[in-house]
């Protein structure tokens, strides 16, 4: 019955904070490190965590951490990420911004800026852009998803092929360690694809928990982006690919 009770919170702090360590969580409970693994590993036998280097994350398809949890994780990060990114930006550019905490944070940013076309397929970035009058402001058609308002599906592909814009800022649900950029919602992925293939410049914003995670479905390799901004990059191959592939990569941790 403790076993049970502790493997239930064990998968309450990986949906709260994305990722969970073998010795942070031997320290919590008070048990050994074997202990804790044998938990960690019935849980991966149920599906219900994967395994990680040194822990464990959600299994891909339980990535149903509601979207509120999700923009509060590691918002500290996400905010620095997001100034970094508007950063690049200059007054005047057109833009997509795509669904994602991230991107939120990155649209958040921007809103001292001038004269920017917008254009997204993310309804919270749309909201909170519209009441800018220094921006346009133009949202894809398609199908809203309701857990976290973005518009995905067919539609909202087609739509943003009508544009050749300067810049495109998008995130990613996982990054693999040979560059894979990963998500869950293969709609969402078309849709993300289209905005890679009409900008310029493609920035990706994502937090250093990304690469704890899996996903299923492939967006794009890393070294199809052109800047990559992120808190910390743990990963040498990962930041191999960026050196050889000419991806400009900001770390924000590294500027503080």
């Amino acid at each position: 019955m403790q076993a049970m009770r502790r493997r239930t919170e064990i998968l309450s702090l990986a949906r709260g904070e994305g990722v969970v360590r073998v010795d942070e969580l031997a320290k919590r409970f008070g048990i050994s490190p074997q202990s804790i693994r044998k938990d960690i590993n019935d849980l991966c036998a149920e599906r219900l965590l994967a395994r990680v280097h040194g822990g464990a994350v959600l299994a891909s398809g339980s990535e149903a951490l509601e979207y509120d949890q999700r923009r509060a994780l590691a918002a500290d990060a996400k905010s620095a990420i997001g100034r970094a990114a508007a950063a690049l930006i200059p007054d005047g550019a057109s833009l997509f911004i795509n669904i994602g905490t991230t991107t939120e944070a990155v649209s958040a940013a921007l809103v001292k800026h001038r004269r920017l076309m917008v254009i997204t397929n993310n309804i919270n970035v749309a909201n909170r852009l519209r009441v800018h009058p220094q921006f346009e402001v133009i949202i894809a058609s398609g199908v809203v998803r309701p857990s976290d308002g973005g518009i995905v599906g067919e539609a909202a592909g087609d739509f943003i092929r009508q544009f050749r814009v300067d810049y495109a800022v998008i995130g990613a649900s996982a990054i693999a360690r040979d560059g894979a950029l990963l998500d869950y919602d293969y709609r969402e992925v078309k849709v993300a694809q289209a905005i890679i293939d009409n900008a310029r410049h493609v920035i990706l914003v994502a937090d250093q928990s990304k690469f704890e995670r899996t996903a299923p479905v492939r967006i794009a390799w890393l070294g199809q982006v052109d800047s990559f901004v992120t808190d910390r990059l743990p990963h040498a191959d990962v930041r191999r690919i960026c050196t050889d592939h000419e991806v400009r990569l900001i770390e924000v941790a590294e500027q503080n």
